[in-house]
């Protein structure tokens, strides 16, 4: 256990640089001081590892070292593998492929399981969207294109494209608004007659990770939906809205606790298609929402006499 750490920390230090020790300590779920005695071990062992007291300071490797590939075991290959075979099915990439055939070649083909990750409907997006994006993020270059937002409202728009990224069923594009002066993220669907532009970035970008986990921080609160559910539907309802059943009730039916961003529609739609086999209880206004919804869908088909011919 206390080899894996050791070999754990060296990487972490390798990808991250200067580290505190009590961000070591809570990665690893140990104290400090066993961070220090780690630390101790590993230059023991001829790691070159650098330690800088005061406040700004933490351990780090010296600049020369790196891992060789002896470093990698068959389940490192594996999960690597599995990774870019995951990636070649979400979008036709030849690179993606050829590392996947390097990899293939470097582990002497040891490396295989039984996991498969198949992202194949994630081709439903525009494969050519996607990659005149990725020319934009890797060339650094502004992209215009006219979006429309969750409003139905349609502008056109001029960013700096940091990354594409899959999240919450969908592409997004990550990217600085020169005009917000802000990092948006744009729903790839909604985007039309994207090109690139001549232009190059105004600023440097951090990582797409930290600039995600930035915006994250401003993504609109969820609003608390508790519905009547019927046993027939509470499936559907803990498969499609994330239900939580917070109280049983006879014959299977239930009372479900779900989350939902009010500017999302798929949410709202999943609850008409549901009909009368689940019934929200409050907030109030939504369920007012939903019988103004259900009053103009009466008023557009009728009887149900009105039939195409």
């Amino acid at each position: 256990m206390k080899t894996d750490r050791l070999y754990a920390i060296t990487v972490y230090l390798l990808n991250h640089g200067k580290t505190p020790a009590e961000v070591l300590a809570r990665l690893f779920e140990v104290s400090v001081r066993t961070i220090r005695r780690d630390v101790d071990a590993l230059c023991r062992s001829g790691i070159p590892v650098v330690a800088e007291p005061g406040a700004g300071g933490g351990y780090s490797l010296s600049e020369p070292f790196k891992l060789n590939a002896q470093a990698m075991n068959d389940a490192d290959y594996t999960f690597i593998l599995t990774a870019l075979h995951g990636l070649s099915t979400a979008f036709d990439s030849p690179a993606v492929k050829q590392t996947a055939e390097k990899l293939r070649a470097l582990s002497g083909g040891r490396a295989g399981g039984g996991l498969i990750l198949d992202f194949s409907v994630l081709r439903e997006t525009d494969s050519a969207l996607l990659t005149k994006l990725q020319t934009a993020i890797r060339e650094k270059r502004p992209v215009r294109f006219t979006y429309t937002n969750a409003a139905d409202e349609t502008r056109p728009h001029t960013v700096e494209p940091v990354a594409v990224v899959y999240r919450w069923y969908a592409w997004y594009l990550l990217a600085y608004s020169t005009v917000k002066d802000d990092y948006r993220t744009y729903k790839l669907v909604r985007m039309r007659d994207a090109e690139l532009t001549d232009g190059h970035f105004t600023r440097a970008h951090e990582s797409a990770e930290v600039l995600l986990h930035e915006n994250d921080r401003h993504t609109p609160p969820c609003t608390e939906v508790t519905v009547l559910c019927k046993a027939k539907a509470r499936a559907k309802a803990g498969e499609y809205l994330n239900g939580v059943v917070t109280r049983e009730l006879d014959g299977g039916d239930c009372e479900m606790l779900l989350y939902v961003v009010e500017r999302e529609h798929l949410w709202f739609g999943t609850l008409l298609s549901l009909g009368d086999d689940i019934e929200v209880l409050s907030p109030v206004y939504l369920r007012r929402r939903i019988a103004a919804a259900a009053k103009k869908i009466t008023a557009l088909y009728g009887n149900g006499d009105n039939t195409l011919s």
